[in-house]
């Protein structure tokens, strides 16, 4: 699968994308340690770059903007996150902040014109029966590491009127990561363990049914950031894993998915490996 690779100088930069082919679609991300927002975007852009293949026509890019201030020049980069999508050195359209639906329908719009890359899946593994490792069809939000460090996430307890209000600031936050988290990919999968480890036999069979489907999908483990797993059930009020998401909306568990497919053949058939993209 494709990956965003991170840009250490303007040299590197430089040379790569001079590399690139006409052809190529580059997605160059501009962003800063310090801002909060680019945390998320890079999960969201990670997570777009998962679903393409190692080989496809399209190249993620990432850049620290004050660390490459020539290079931040040259895009006329005001403000982080920036994207630029760019092909053949030309700049077909930029995108600032951190909204995920129009990131990925920008994306979309230009990786599926004319680059010679269809929706489809990496190449498939068996999903086999309990107790073996599932496929790894579902796309991982690589990179992703819990804001645990964020100042913001440590409650003053000085007093317990701030601690409430600084406590309630905090589960805003929480609600708009989430936000995000859900539309990170048109489908995404909140599971227990991952499509090739499941750690519960619910996850198994969800990862197995999206498999048979062809389903493109991103998936998040749970397992790996106690807030988002907590945080997660009162935002969805739906107290179990996993948990499937289609355009930012909750389709249910294990039961409920079963009941979609079982009731309607062409469930999610849009996200299928051959589906026409659409713009969100």
């Amino acid at each position: 699968m494709a990956t965003m690779q991170e840009m250490p100088d303007e040299s590197a930069f430089q040379s790569t994308v001079s590399a690139l082919p006409p052809s190529t679609l580059a997605i160059i991300y501009f962003h800063a340690p310090w801002a909060k927002p680019c945390e998320q975007m890079g999960v969201i852009l990670k997570t777009l770059a998962s679903t393409y293949p190692a080989d496809a026509p399209i190249k993620f890019l990432s850049l620290n903007a004050e660390e490459l201030p020539e290079v931040s020049e040259q895009y006329d980069v005001t403000a982080v996150p920036y994207i630029v999508l760019q092909k053949d050195g030309k700049t077909l359209e930029t995108v600032s902040g951190s909204d995920a639906f129009k990131v990925r329908a920008a994306v979309e719009k230009y990786a599926g014109a004319g680059s010679g890359q269809s929706s489809s899946l990496p190449p498939a593994q068996t999903v086999t029966r309990p107790q073996e490792n599932g496929d790894s069809t579902g796309k991982n939000l690589a990179g992703y590491a819990p804001g645990s460090q964020d100042p913001r996430t440590a409650p003053d307890y000085s007093a317990g009127e701030h601690r409430e209000g600084e406590q309630q600031t905090n589960k805003d936050e929480l609600h708009r990561r989430l936000g995000e988290l859900v539309k990170a990919a048109p489908v995404m999968l909140f599971m227990k363990g991952t499509p090739s480890s499941p750690q519960c036999g619910f996850s198994r069979q969800t990862v197995a049914i999206l498999r048979e489907k062809g389903i493109r999908y991103g998936f998040f483990n749970i397992l790996a950031d106690d807030e988002v797993r907590q945080g997660l059930k009162e935002f969805a009020d739906w107290p179990t894993f996993p948990q499937l998401w289609a355009d930012g909306e909750l389709v249910g568990g294990l039961d409920i998915v079963k009941e979609e497919f079982e009731n309607d053949p062409d469930f999610l058939s849009q996200h299928a490996a051959g589906a026409p993209k659409t713009a969100a």
